[in-house]
């Protein structure tokens, strides 16, 4: 697609440029940031009445197996210093390689590796640059990546979540690809798996640079948060599925959330909007 704004700079590996579309070669386009570096955009990726010369184009820019800088419009899963989780999809002695979403497969060195990988597998990893060969990695060595200063957070801030591990106390998250938080089992009242991407609140900052977070909302709305937690927890244990509508009797509602039919509304509506629970015209289900 393109956009009307300004080229890069540079040429960023790694992350999504904004190239002009300089001339039109028999392998495909070459695009040019503003101090005149070039890189192939292949015919497999050139849609002409789109892509008219001159005009600018968004493009992610990687390296070929030849470690050439080469450019697509396709998005990988994750990007330069983002986390991933990517199923290994061939192993040798010194490395694994991972599906993540480009024609060539993201290499994970041994040394970047904690554990023995296996084909098949799933891994949660960060894309990494080596300043040296331009190349790109993954890397399952992240700690060392998280930010410790929690300066400009705040209870309740609204953050993206990708699940990390599992432990006793409940799951490990990367919060905004930059600070590691955990989310308490006792306070999650839906299937979690590592590997998920979810919305969380942040619950608290902690001296060690860490943050706790919850999956709902705290403060103010808080009393509503327990109500949708005593819904999905019920839901839950019922093998996510409850004969409960808006028009349900108060009694039975009360009798088996302990909320009033007023509340239970208004709990329904807020988890119907974030999409954590399906109405249907008998039952309310998980999704």
């Amino acid at each position: 697609m393109i956009y009307p704004k300004q080229p890069n700079e540079h040429i960023a590996i790694g992350k999504i440029n904004t190239l002009k579309i300089e001339r039109d070669t028999d392998y495909g386009y070459y695009l040019s940031a503003k101090d005149g570096e070039e890189v192939l955009l292949p015919n497999v990726y050139i849609m002409e009445d789109e892509m008219p010369m001159g005009s600018l184009l968004d493009v992610f820019v990687y390296t070929d197996s030849e470690d050439r800088p080469v450019a697509t419009t396709k998005i990988p899963y994750a990007k330069l210093g983002e986390y991933g989780y990517f199923t290994v999809v061939d192993y040798k002695s010194y490395g694994a390689f991972v599906n993540w979403g480009l024609p060539k497969d993201l290499f994970v060195p041994l040394s970047q590796q904690k554990e023995h990988f296996h084909i098949g597998k799933k891994y949660v990893l960060r894309v990494c640059l080596d300043e040296k060969t331009g190349r790109l990695y993954g890397t399952q060595k992240i700690g060392k990546y998280f930010e410790r200063s929690l300066k400009g957070l705040h209870p309740n801030k609204i953050c993206e979540m990708l699940v990390l591990a599992q432990t006793p106390l409940g799951y490990k998250v990367i919060v905004d690809n930059r600070y590691e938080g955990m989310l308490f089992a006792n306070e999650i009242f839906e299937t979690i798996r590592v590997g998920d991407k979810k919305r969380g609140y942040i619950k608290s900052l902690r001296k060690d640079g860490k943050l706790d977070m919850s999956l709902q909302p705290i403060g103010r709305e808080a009393k509503l948060s327990v109500a949708e937690g005593t819904v999905l927890q019920l839901l839950k244990e019922a093998d996510g599925s409850l004969p409960f509508t808006y028009k349900s009797d108060a009694e039975a509602i009360a009798k088996t959330f302990g909320l009033s039919k007023k509340n239970f509304k208004r709990t329904l509506t807020a988890l119907i909007a974030e999409g954590r629970i399906v109405l249907e015209d008998d039952a309310i289900k998980l999704p």
